[in-house]
Protein backbone atom coordinates (compact mmCIF):
# COMPACT_ATOMS: atom_id res chain seq x y z
CA UNK A 1 0.00 0.00 0.00
CA UNK A 2 1.49 3.31 -0.86
CA UNK A 3 2.68 6.23 1.51
CA UNK A 4 -0.85 8.23 2.27
CA UNK A 5 0.25 10.79 4.57
CA UNK A 6 0.44 11.68 7.94
CA UNK A 7 -2.87 12.10 8.26
CA UNK A 8 -3.88 8.29 7.29
CA UNK A 9 -1.34 7.22 9.96
CA UNK A 10 -3.17 9.27 12.64
CA UNK A 11 -6.01 8.06 11.19
CA UNK A 12 -4.86 4.16 11.74
CA UNK A 13 -3.27 4.72 14.64
CA UNK A 14 -6.76 6.56 16.10
CA UNK A 15 -8.10 3.05 15.03
CA UNK A 16 -6.02 0.89 16.65
CA UNK A 17 -6.54 3.01 19.46
CA UNK A 18 -10.25 2.36 19.66
CA UNK A 19 -9.72 -1.66 19.16
CA UNK A 20 -7.32 -1.73 22.39
CA UNK A 21 -9.68 0.21 23.90
CA UNK A 22 -11.94 -2.13 22.57
CA UNK A 23 -10.74 -5.25 23.79
CA UNK A 24 -9.50 -3.31 27.54
CA UNK A 25 -13.17 -2.95 27.80
CA UNK A 26 -14.20 -6.46 26.78
CA UNK A 27 -11.65 -7.74 29.19
CA UNK A 28 -13.17 -5.86 32.18
CA UNK A 29 -16.95 -7.05 30.70
CA UNK A 30 -15.53 -10.95 30.91
CA UNK A 31 -13.89 -10.79 34.30
CA UNK A 32 -16.92 -9.47 36.13
CA UNK A 33 -19.32 -11.01 34.28
CA UNK A 34 -21.05 -8.41 32.46
CA UNK A 35 -21.99 -7.42 28.55
CA UNK A 36 -20.16 -4.77 26.70
CA UNK A 37 -23.81 -3.00 26.59
CA UNK A 38 -23.29 -3.03 30.50
CA UNK A 39 -19.85 -1.55 30.38
CA UNK A 40 -21.38 1.43 27.93
CA UNK A 41 -24.02 1.78 30.39
CA UNK A 42 -22.12 2.34 32.96
CA UNK A 43 -19.91 5.03 31.28
CA UNK A 44 -22.55 6.75 30.06
CA UNK A 45 -24.11 7.31 33.47
CA UNK A 46 -20.75 8.11 34.91
CA UNK A 47 -20.41 10.72 32.17
CA UNK A 48 -23.79 11.88 33.20
CA UNK A 49 -22.95 12.41 37.02
CA UNK A 50 -19.28 13.74 36.04
CA UNK A 51 -21.42 17.08 33.52
CA UNK A 52 -24.35 16.86 36.65
CA UNK A 53 -26.88 15.75 34.76
CA UNK A 54 -30.28 13.27 35.99
CA UNK A 55 -29.84 10.17 33.44
CA UNK A 56 -33.35 8.39 33.61
CA UNK A 57 -33.93 4.94 31.73
CA UNK A 58 -35.37 6.99 28.85
CA UNK A 59 -32.02 8.89 28.40
CA UNK A 60 -29.98 5.80 28.81
CA UNK A 61 -31.53 4.11 26.21
CA UNK A 62 -31.48 6.74 23.88
CA UNK A 63 -27.36 7.36 24.46
CA UNK A 64 -27.12 3.30 23.85
CA UNK A 65 -29.48 3.22 20.97
CA UNK A 66 -31.73 0.73 22.22
CA UNK A 67 -35.17 0.29 23.06
CA UNK A 68 -37.75 0.69 25.63
CA UNK A 69 -37.57 -3.21 26.57
CA UNK A 70 -33.58 -3.30 26.20
CA UNK A 71 -33.11 -0.30 28.53
CA UNK A 72 -35.32 -1.78 31.16
CA UNK A 73 -33.57 -5.67 30.53
CA UNK A 74 -29.91 -3.33 30.83
CA UNK A 75 -31.45 -1.64 34.11
CA UNK A 76 -32.87 -4.57 35.49
CA UNK A 77 -29.83 -6.61 34.93
CA UNK A 78 -27.23 -4.01 36.40
CA UNK A 79 -29.90 -3.47 39.65
CA UNK A 80 -29.33 -7.10 40.29
CA UNK A 81 -26.08 -6.52 39.86
CA UNK A 82 -25.32 -4.39 42.61
CA UNK A 83 -23.90 -1.87 39.82
CA UNK A 84 -26.95 1.02 39.87
CA UNK A 85 -29.83 1.81 41.79
CA UNK A 86 -32.88 3.61 40.79
CA UNK A 87 -33.21 6.78 42.57
CA UNK A 88 -35.99 9.51 42.80
CA UNK A 89 -34.89 12.85 40.68
CA UNK A 90 -33.67 15.86 42.79
CA UNK A 91 -35.60 18.19 40.83
CA UNK A 92 -38.91 16.08 39.50
CA UNK A 93 -39.48 13.61 42.35
CA UNK A 94 -41.72 11.83 40.43
CA UNK A 95 -38.67 11.24 38.19
CA UNK A 96 -37.16 7.76 38.56
CA UNK A 97 -33.16 8.31 37.98
CA UNK A 98 -30.46 5.72 37.32
CA UNK A 99 -26.80 5.85 39.79
CA UNK A 100 -23.95 3.85 39.66
CA UNK A 101 -23.58 2.46 42.85
CA UNK A 102 -20.59 3.70 44.73
CA UNK A 103 -19.15 -0.59 44.19
CA UNK A 104 -19.37 -0.62 40.37
CA UNK A 105 -17.09 2.96 40.29
CA UNK A 106 -14.59 1.35 42.79
CA UNK A 107 -14.37 -1.65 40.72
CA UNK A 108 -14.57 0.31 37.37
CA UNK A 109 -11.69 2.37 39.08
CA UNK A 110 -9.33 -1.23 40.00
CA UNK A 111 -9.04 -1.86 36.91
CA UNK A 112 -8.88 1.24 34.54
CA UNK A 113 -7.34 3.16 36.70
CA UNK A 114 -4.48 2.24 35.82
CA UNK A 115 -4.72 3.16 32.10
CA UNK A 116 -6.42 6.42 32.90
CA UNK A 117 -3.08 6.99 35.07
CA UNK A 118 -0.59 5.93 32.14
CA UNK A 119 -3.02 7.76 29.75
CA UNK A 120 -2.60 10.84 32.30
CA UNK A 121 0.39 10.92 32.69
CA UNK A 122 1.31 11.28 28.34
CA UNK A 123 -0.42 13.99 28.32
CA UNK A 124 2.14 15.42 31.14
CA UNK A 125 4.37 16.15 28.71
CA UNK A 126 2.69 18.72 26.21
CA UNK A 127 1.72 22.40 26.73
CA UNK A 128 -1.62 23.86 26.71
CA UNK A 129 -1.64 24.68 22.78
CA UNK A 130 -0.77 21.30 22.05
CA UNK A 131 -3.29 19.83 24.50
CA UNK A 132 -5.94 22.59 23.07
CA UNK A 133 -5.33 20.62 19.85
CA UNK A 134 -5.54 17.18 20.83
CA UNK A 135 -8.65 18.56 22.18
CA UNK A 136 -10.04 19.89 19.29
CA UNK A 137 -9.43 17.10 17.14
CA UNK A 138 -11.02 14.26 19.35
CA UNK A 139 -14.18 16.13 20.21
CA UNK A 140 -13.50 16.52 16.29
CA UNK A 141 -13.66 12.74 15.91
CA UNK A 142 -16.50 12.27 18.57
CA UNK A 143 -18.58 14.50 16.06
CA UNK A 144 -17.93 12.89 13.28
CA UNK A 145 -18.77 9.17 14.46
CA UNK A 146 -21.55 10.70 16.02
CA UNK A 147 -22.89 12.07 12.27
CA UNK A 148 -22.74 8.89 10.79
CA UNK A 149 -25.47 7.44 14.04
Amino acid sequence: MPNQGPEMEIVHLLRAVTVELGLHSARFAQRNGMHATDVRALIALMDAARAGEEMTAGRLGAALGLNSAGTTALVDRLERAGRVRRVRGESDRRKVVIEVDERAVELGQSFFGPLIDRTAGLLEGYDERELAAIRGFLRGVRDASAEGS
